[in-house]
């Protein structure tokens, strides 16, 4: 019988990623396990398609952030892109207790959430959230009290220390969540228009 210690929970092991010009934050929930890395940036795992999916979006070609010999993604010009577009992205929870070795929603205990606050005071210039998932959206809300949750494709709206902000919930981009990858590009291409990120 193994009994859970405080050496089980993990505190996020990314800074977010805040260019001063953002306009929108993406929300997720949080990493894998480490060892399914293949960059040290979010959406780490070659099995989650969201880079996929920002490559069909905005360039028409799912491996455009993939790298080369197929194994990886392209770390800096991800950075690079995101940075350029004003785009944040950051996780829902900042400390964890990882039920089973893998970041599926249900394997997820969330122990201290984002501090939002002090993210948002950082992106003067954001006024739309973005959750990626069940567990994100779920964990942003108890952050905006009296804030309905949005439904997928309608987007929401909370008031956030005086600042109105725009909620987006879409699918997540794991493969366990069962839609096809150019289904997700749909819902994301709509959000990305709507927040004046495309034309």
């Amino acid at each position: 019988f193994h009994k859970k210690t405080m050496s089980d929970t993990e505190t996020h092991p990314l800074p977010p990623f805040a260019p001063q010009n953002a306009r929108l934050l993406m929300l997720g929930s949080f990493p894998p396990p480490r060892e399914r890395w293949k960059m040290d940036f979010y959406y780490p795992n070659i099995q989650n398609d969201m880079w996929r999916i920002f490559g069909l979006v905005f360039f028409n070609d799912r491996e455009h952030f993939v790298s080369a010999d197929g194994k990886g993604f392209r770390e800096a010009a991800i950075r690079d892109f995101l940075g350029d577009k004003g785009i944040a992205i950051s996780d829902t929870a900042h400390r964890i207790r990882r039920l089973q070795s893998n970041a599926a929603d249900k394997s997820l205990q969330i122990l201290e959430p984002l501090e939002l606050a002090a993210l948002l005071a950082r992106l003067p210039r954001c006024h739309a959230i973005l959750t990626t998932g069940e567990l994100a959206t779920r964990t942003l809300l108890t952050l905006l009290p009296d804030t309905i949750a949005p439904a997928i494709g309608k987007p929401g709206r909370a008031v956030f220390q005086q600042r109105t902000l725009q909620l987006y919930r879409l699918p997540s981009s794991s493969r366990a969540y069962p839609l096809a990858l150019a289904k997700k590009a749909e819902s994301y291409r709509a959000c990305f228009a709507a927040v004046g990120l495309i034309p």
